[in-house]
């Protein structure tokens, strides 16, 4: 019989390496684009902007490029994985990589692309610069995506069974969380400029790297990844996914990643621009960082954090008999907390606010996890783990960043850097548009709801032990 509970050593290699996945991935989704805004445009002129092009598009750009890499990077490594059965030096070796290349990020300056490609323009420099900064994502996505979403999420696939999984995606989605709370608070620090952007990117890239020494010793493929049955022809393993007669006959798989590709979507809408949003305009509008930090306010962000940890625990129970009211049911809330957060900026009423959408949210990444997870064949976790990054990873972050550039780019609103120039940063309407792509999420999850959206255990489940 199948064991009831995951090991503890299984356990804790899933919180070590979400966790310290979280570090690398929310250092790049979200301190690259401050990077890029505080650093890269502090002191530019206006002349320099024109001739290459706004932050915002700039992030935009490196968010999109950075996702197709992704995508293309889980392709290949997943299939991989999978035919050389061999998940543990996938999962090491790349956080190993991941770790060196963040912290390659501290040494890009204007100053040194200009001194190594000779430069003396300014928008030369700041558009080389850029491209860098870009070139060099890009190449930390290639790592992270080998090692956390081809190999780790495929691991996570093999040493669990359904009846696990909504605890297991739990545990991700709240390791996840703290991991963004631990470089949000070290990385405010960078952004306040109170250390370098190079001590910031040469920490966390160091603690990856050593997360993946650890994995050498630590990390065991389990038999279910042994017995995987991969074909002799590699490259039919690539396009696996994309064959009419798998799509139809896993209907519900693609149909739950469509949904849940709306609702990631309309989060990329604004979450690549959110800390330079709080920089530039929340904190201004609000007085400072002082009235922020009132006893009003952090009295209601005590009662929101509450309510949020009541909310979340007492639908994800439910979940467990109706987990299609509770999809249908994350989504409408993450919707009503996008518009909620587009009516003001006020702290009071983000604060509110945050309600919704991270209940919202919680509920969408939990529970859509867990269901893809569900319905992906039994021993083709490698081969699906592309489809699953072109859904959830690159048409939302292709997609989302451009839509919240053209709501930036509309609201023009600016702040006047070092050298006198007009830069754009993020408006609240980004928030507005976020909440009417959400609502599409919903056109996919009825159908989903109406074939069924709870899995049959599988068969080979009930054989042996993991």
């Amino acid at each position: 019989m199948i064991k009831e509970k995951l090991s503890k050593k299984n356990w804790f290699i899933i919180t070590l390496f979400c966790f310290m996945g979280g570090i690398a991935w929310n250092t790049e989704n979200m301190y690259f684009n401050t990077f890029i805004t505080n650093e890269i445009y502090a002191d530019v002129s206006q002349a320099a902007i024109r001739g290459s092009m706004e932050a915002t598009t700039a992030v935009a750009r490196m968010v999109a490029l950075s996702a197709i890499a992704a995508v293309v990077t889980t392709f290949i490594m997943g299939a991989l994985s999978d035919k050389l059965k061999n998940r543990k030096m996938f999962i090491s070796v790349g956080y190993i990589f991941w770790g060196v290349v963040t912290g390659m990020f501290g040494f890009i300056t204007k100053e040194n692309v200009a001194n190594l490609f000779n430069l003396t323009d300014e928008a030369k420099i700041l558009g080389c610069t850029v491209w860098f900064v870009i070139l060099m994502d890009i190449v930390m996505t290639f790592m992270g995506s080998t090692s956390n979403d081809a190999a780790f999420q495929a691991w996570v696939t093999d040493v669990t069974v359904p009846r696990q999984r909504p605890i297991v995606e739990t545990v991700l989605s709240v390791v996840g969380t703290v991991s963004s709370f631990a470089v949000t608070g070290v990385g405010s620090f960078a952004q306040a400029g109170t250390i370098s952007y190079k001590i910031f990117f040469i920490g966390l890239g160091f603690v990856v790297t050593l997360c993946g020494v650890v994995g050498l010793f630590l990390i065991k493929d389990p038999p279910r990844t042994a017995q995987i049955k991969s074909s002799s022809n590699y490259w039919a393993d690539l396009f696996y996914g994309f064959r009419p007669s798998v799509i139809k006959e896993n209907s519900r798989l693609y149909l739950a990643l469509a949904a849940f590709c709306f609702a990631i979507v309309a989060f990329q809408v604004f979450y690549p621009y959110l800390l330079t949003y709080v920089q530039y305009v929340i904190i201004p509008d609000n007085g400072g960082v002082e009235n922020i930090l009132k006893p009003g306010v952090i009295i209601t962000a005590v009662v929101v954090a509450v309510v949020l940890l009541v909310c979340i625990v007492t639908l994800l129970k439910l979940s467990t008999k109706k987990r299609g009211f509770c999809l249908v049911a994350g989504v409408v809330v993450l919707t009503l907390g996008f518009f909620m957060l587009s009516t003001s900026t006020s702290i009071y009423v983000i604060l509110i606010s945050i309600l919704p959408v991270v209940i919202g949210n919680a509920l969408v990444n939990i529970l859509f996890g867990a269901t893809v997870k569900d319905f992906i064949p039994e021993g083709k976790a490698g081969l699906f783990q592309g489809i699953r990054m072109i859904f959830a990873v690159m048409l939302p972050m292709v997609i989302g960043p451009v839509i919240g550039d053209k709501a930036c780019q509309s609201a023009a609103q600016t702040i006047i850097n070092e050298a006198g120039a007009e830069v754009i940063v993020p408006a609240k309407d980004m928030f507005l548009w976020a909440g009417i792509v959400c609502i599409f999420a919903l056109i996919p999850l009825y159908f989903l709801v109406k074939k069924g959206v709870d899995c049959v255990e599988r068969k080979e489940e009930t054989e042996s032990a993991i």
